[in-house]
């Protein structure tokens, strides 16, 4: 699903180069559960933002379901980021004003799709992380774990191939945090593929697998 190949990141800070990816070589299969650690700095939120086709790399190849990705156009692109990649973030990134079912609603309706079939399937996802009771409320009616829920079931609402997850739990309490961590257990059981971005072990260590990363380069990758 996922292979990248000799994959180099460099910035330009002021006069200084900074080279955040130094070379990275790495697969991902499809139902996989993978996660990626590594101190501030290492490179990791720079490869997930690669892998997500945020950014672009400065060197090698990335292919994503066996197509070149720097061969693909910015439509390509945006409808890639749309339609086959979803996003959990730390922060939520909820609209405030707007409810539960609205909120899920939103990747749906820049895909086009048809308004009565994009509200079952937003209720649908929204039954299945718990949340059938409260997608009328807006996201100051909602604790956090709702949040996160409302944000993970925007996440999947297009079916993406890939659910990216950054710091997840990082702004969940420790109980609150697991029952997220649970539920992306269960969607992976289900087939989905994960990739979760973390600081922290006892969360990484409910994956299937661990990668470590250090200075821009894979230090070790331990299947769990």
């Amino acid at each position: 699903m996922i292979i990248l190949k000799d994959i180099k990141k460099e910035f330009q800070l002021g006069q200084q180069k900074v080279k955040a990816l130094k070379g990275i070589n790495l697969e991902v299969d499809k139902n996989d559960f993978v996660s990626i650690m590594g101190p501030s700095g290492s490179g990791k939120t720079t490869l997930m933002n690669i892998v997500g086709c945020l950014d672009t790399p400065s060197s090698g190849n990335y292919y994503l379901n066996n197509q070149l990705v720097s061969e693909l156009d910015e439509d390509s692109l945006a409808r890639i980021r749309n339609k086959e990649i979803g996003f959990v973030f730390q922060s939520f990134h909820l609209l405030a004003k707007n409810s539960a079912l609205d909120n899920v609603l939103l990747p749906m309706k820049y895909a086009g799709t048809d308004i009565n079939e994009a509200t079952e399937r937003a209720k649908y996802i929204l039954e299945q992380v718990g949340l059938s009771d409260r997608i009328n409320h807006g996201p100051s009616e909602l604790s956090g774990g709702q949040q996160q829920r409302v944000a993970i079931a925007r996440a999947l609402v297009n079916k993406p191939s890939i659910l990216f997850a950054d710091e997840p739990t990082g702004n969940l309490d420790s109980k609150t945090g697991d029952d997220v961590m649970n539920l992306f257990k269960e969607l992976n059981e289900e087939g989905q593929t994960i990739i979760l971005i973390t600081h922290e072990e006892d969360i990484a260590k409910q994956s299937r697998r661990i990668i470590n990363i250090k200075d821009g380069l894979i230090e070790s990758d331990t299947k769990i």
